[in-house]
C-alpha cells in the first residue's frame, strides 16, 4: 500500500513541475490552427437610386430572364483570374475569397435595379399575361430580356497590371403564338482597371463593370424604341 502511496506521490510532483507544464503547452501550441474563412464579396450597394414611389414608370413592362453564365461553372461562387502573360485560357480560383452569390445573380439583381429605374420588370414567366398599356388595342406580349455572362473574370496583363472584365450577350425578344420576334441583340464588353492586383481589386473592379454594363444595357433598351 505504501509504495502505491509512493507511485502517486511521484506522479501528482511530474505533473505539477514547471517543466512537464511547458512540455504539455508546446504540445498543444502544435495543433493544427483552423483555416482562415474565405473573404466573401458581391455588387455592394447599387448606385441608382430607386424612384419615387409616386411616380409611374414611364416605359413598357420588361421581363427579365435568369442570366444565365456560360463563361464560368454553372453555380460556382469562385472569383476568378487569368494570367494573360502566361496562359490567358486557364481559369484560376481566388483560394481565398467568394462572391456571396454566383455572378449569374448578383448581375441580374444589378440589371433589375437599373431597369426598374423607368419600368416595370417582371419575370419572364410573366410575359405572356401583361395587360396592354392602352385598354383598346389587343393583348400585347410583354418583351423578354434574356442575359448572357460569357466573360467575368480579373485579367492580368502583367503581374502589377490588370483589370476586371466583364462580357455579357443580351438578347431582347417578343413571344408570339409561333415562336419569338427578334427585337435586338447585342454584345457588352467592358473592362475596369484593378485598384490593386489581388481578391479585393479584382472584386471593386467586377463591381464597377457590372454597373457600367447594367446601365449601358438600359440605355440600349431604352433606344430600341417601345419594345
Amino acid at each position: 500500500m505504501n509504495a502505491i502511496k509512493n507511485i502517486a506521490a511521484s506522479a501528482f510532483k511530474i505533473c505539477a513541475s514547471p517543466i512537464f507544464c511547458l512540455i504539455f503547452l508546446a504540445g498543444c501550441s502544435a495543433l493544427p490552427t483552423p483555416p482562415t474563412a474565405a473573404a466573401l464579396y458581391d455588387f455592394g450597394p447599387s448606385p441608382v437610386q430607386a424612384a419615387p414611389a409616386d411616380v409611374r414608370p414611364t416605359l413598357p413592362p420588361l421581363a427579365l430572364a435568369p442570366v444565365e453564365a456560360t463563361g464560368t461553372p454553372d453555380g460556382s461562387t469562385a472569383l476568378y483570374y487569368r494570367l494573360a502573360y502566361d496562359n490567358a485560357q486557364q481559369l484560376r480560383p481566388y483560394a481565398q475569397a467568394r462572391w456571396s452569390q454566383p455572378p449569374a445573380q448578383l448581375m441580374q439583381q444589378r440589371l433589375r435595379d437599373h431597369l426598374g429605374q423607368r419600368r416595370a420588370v417582371l419575370m419572364a414567366a410573366d410575359a405572356a399575361v401583361a395587360p396592354a398599356s392602352d385598354a383598346t388595342a389587343p393583348p400585347q406580349r410583354t418583351p423578354i430580356l434574356r442575359a448572357e455572362l460569357e466573360e467575368f473574370s480579373h485579367v492580368f496583363t502583367s503581374p502589377d497590371a490588370s483589370a476586371g472584365l466583364l462580357r455579357l450577350r443580351a438578347t431582347l425578344v417578343r413571344p408570339h403564338l409561333r415562336g419569338e420576334q427578334l427585337l435586338g441583340q447585342r454584345v457588352f464588353v467592358v473592362q475596369i482597371p484593378a485598384p490593386s492586383p489581388d481578391a479585393r481589386g479584382a472584386a471593386i473592379a467586377l463591381a464597377l463593370a457590372a454597373s457600367q454594363v447594367a446601365d449601358e444595357l438600359a440605355q440600349w433598351v431604352d433606344g430600341l424604341g417601345k419594345p
